[in-house]
């Protein structure tokens, strides 16, 4: 039993090691982000899938070539009779498209590949944003978390101080039982905070494909270069319409409909198949070598749907970007007003309030300690220092996160 123990100990001490945090500043989370995500791993094969689909649209169609013999001349009574008094028929013939059909085709399989690179911008984009915030939440989270470790630290050296009065009946166990309950609160508030950390955590080691926690390394300069942007607001509107690559994925899908359009009409014309033919002794002369030109006669289908279904395609396509254009000015706009809605609060609360309310939880246990305070007013002052400094945090956090969003919905990163 004893061997088990020690084993499991061991085992325990090894996996905790294994655990070690990974220290990053924001810059080193985005290139290990960049280098080991699997999503944007994967995307990049349907890159490579997208430029062979252009490679494949640029073949030509292979030549068809048949051979007929005589199976039985019936004169000789000969089987499989090719030689010179057989008969042997061999033709070959390639279709050749009109209309500019290869050259359509293409272009259409160019302008989806550059559809799939669009796509993969997009989705970098979106998982940055997600990293940024991420990171920046567990970091303040951290921060909260080491203020409650402190804070439990002292109410539990008090409540051991005040068992110890209760059993010399120097205290109540009300007032006992009250430092509990504030012990209990605190504890209770630290798990909240500890279970949003791990989902946090989760996400985050996901999106960098590691295993070990991350300790976000965070300066003051990086968190002061996020300040309200300097440009107008209609120019930052503009540049978001410059620059997000989902728009950009929008027009590539007008500018695919059109192609298709263009595909479709010259699909209604007919190719041309040529080929040649040599037949040894079955034409009206021996060794005869024709020349064959076929095509098919546009009479009933002229493929008439396909343009239809294509031309509408096209006023789809278009009125959906219009949608968008619409949608991502409205979020600029909306993400701006957030941003100095939250820069006004955290200036409103930063600075002199903060260092007023550390100050008073300094004072607080010793005023308790020595009399000064009571016990209601000591586990009220506690409750509202641990709740401010909670808030405090994350409001922090929504103003780091105000800003990435800013950055995610113009598609630049304007706070580097």
């Amino acid at each position: 039993m004893r061997f088990w123990i020690v084993l499991i100990l061991l085992l325990s001490t090894y996996r905790g090691e294994a655990q070690d945090s990974l220290r990053l500043t924001r810059q080193q989370a985005d290139s290990v982000f960049i280098k080991n995500n699997l999503l944007l791993l994967a995307e990049r094969f349907r890159i490579d899938v997208s430029q062979a689909q252009i490679l494949q649209a640029s073949l030509r169609d292979n030549p068809t070539a048949s051979f007929e013999f005589s199976a039985f001349n019936n004169q000789t009574n000969r089987v499989a009779d090719v030689g010179r008094g057989g008969e042997k028929i061999i033709s070959i013939q390639q279709l050749l498209y009109t209309a500019g059909k290869r050259n359509k085709r293409i272009a259409l399989a160019t302008e989806a590949a550059r559809l799939t690179e669009l796509e993969l911008l997009d989705l970098l984009r979106g998982l940055r944003f997600d990293l940024r915030s991420r990171f920046y939440a567990i970091y303040f989270q951290q921060q909260t978390l080491a203020r409650y470790d402190r804070q439990i630290a002292t109410i539990q050296t008090t409540v051991t101080a005040y068992e110890r009065e209760y059993n010399r009946n120097n205290v109540s166990l009300r007032e006992l039982l009250r430092l509990k309950a504030l012990l209990f609160q605190l504890s209770n508030d630290r798990t909240e905070i500890q279970f949003q950390l791990a989902e946090d955590q989760r996400t985050i080691r996901t999106l960098l494909s590691v295993t070990q926690p991350i300790q976000p390394v965070v300066r003051n300069e990086a968190l002061t270069r996020y300040r309200i942007p300097a440009q107008p607001d209609d120019s930052l509107q503009q540049l978001a319409l410059r620059n997000r690559p989902d728009l950009q994925a929008a027009q590539s899908l007008i500018k695919q409909a059109e192609l298709n359009y263009n595909l479709q009409q010259a699909l209604a014309r007919p190719d041309l198949r040529v080929g040649g033919t040599y037949d040894q002794n079955g034409s009206y002369i021996p060794h005869y070598v024709g020349l064959s030109v076929g095509m098919d006669l546009p009479v009933f289908n002229r493929n008439q749907g396909a343009i239809r279904a294509a031309k509408s395609q096209i006023s789809y396509q278009s009125q959906l970007a219009r949608q968008r254009i619409m949608q991502v000015t409205n979020e600029v706009a909306t993400a701006l007003q957030k941003v100095r809605d939250v820069e006004q609060m955290v200036q409103s609360v930063e600075g002199r309030f903060t260092d007023q309310f550390e100050q008073l939880n300094q004072g607080v246990v010793t005023s308790f300690q020595k009399g000064n305070i009571s016990l209601l007013e000591f586990v009220d002052l506690i409750e509202t220092y641990n709740e401010s400094v909670r808030q405090l945090n994350r409001l922090k956090a929504d103003r780091v996160n105000a800003y990435e969003e800013l950055n995610y919905l113009i598609g630049d990163d304007l706070f580097n």
